[in-house]
């Protein structure tokens, strides 16, 4: 299995996580999105959106985070990224989609790089507008998260929403915002961090980082 990455992508940082919950061997091929690598013939050529991750195994390219999130799930099932239990699936995937589909595109490199480029946005009001969105998106996962005091959201063991979480609160904190105003998310990180799948993942232990 190939995965096709950047360190710092939330998407390839998911992805990097579920690999690694489901212990399974990858070789690891940067795409530097500062040099915009992803633009390039090469790389279009297996996702022509010109975005990351993309995974290849036996000759099959599959894009969008999430679809290679339940795709890892369908093809190697142990251990689960989603609980058995159909309601509390449906739930921890509407918690993984608050994060992938609303949360994170608004904060995403492209869409940052058009709010200076084209609408003349200045850093300060670049940030101010990551921290919006993503304080909005938090105090919405506060409230769904006040279902129970599971270690983790659904249930005793990491997955899915974990795998999206992480992530998130990566970039939260890179952005200077303060954890302790989303007690449930940062107790759930806490229970992450202990695990070795979280510490792999992390951006700043991957070969690209000092690139």
């Amino acid at each position: 299995m190939e995965l096709h990455g950047y360190f710092r992508s939330s998407a390839s940082y998911r992805v990097r996580i579920a690999l690694n919950l489901k212990g399974l061997h990858y070789d690891y091929h940067p795409v530097n999105l500062l040099k915009s690598e992803q633009r390039e013939p090469a790389y279009r050529s297996l996702n022509p959106q010109g975005l990351v991750p993309a995974v290849i195994e036996a000759g099959h390219v599959f894009t969008q985070s999430l679809a290679i999130l339940e795709w890892l799930e369908e093809q190697h099932p142990e251990p689960a990224l989603l609980p058995r239990d159909p309601l509390t699936r449906a739930h921890v995937r509407a918690l993984s989609y608050n994060i992938a589909c609303d949360i994170q595109p608004l904060q995403n490199l492209r869409v940052l790089k058009y709010l200076q480029s084209e609408l003349a946005a200045s850093e300060e009001q670049k940030i101010d507008w990551i921290r919006h969105w993503i304080d909005g998106g938090f105090q919405a996962l506060e409230v769904q998260l006040k279902q129970g005091p599971a270690p983790f959201a659904g249930g005793d063991t990491p997955g899915m929403f974990e795998c999206c979480l992480m992530p998130q609160i990566y970039n939260a904190e890179r952005f200077g915002m303060d954890m302790e105003r989303y007690p449930h998310l940062a107790r759930i990180a806490g229970n992450c961090a202990t695990l070795p799948a979280f510490e792999r993942a992390r951006p700043e232990n991957q070969p690209d980082s000092t690139l």
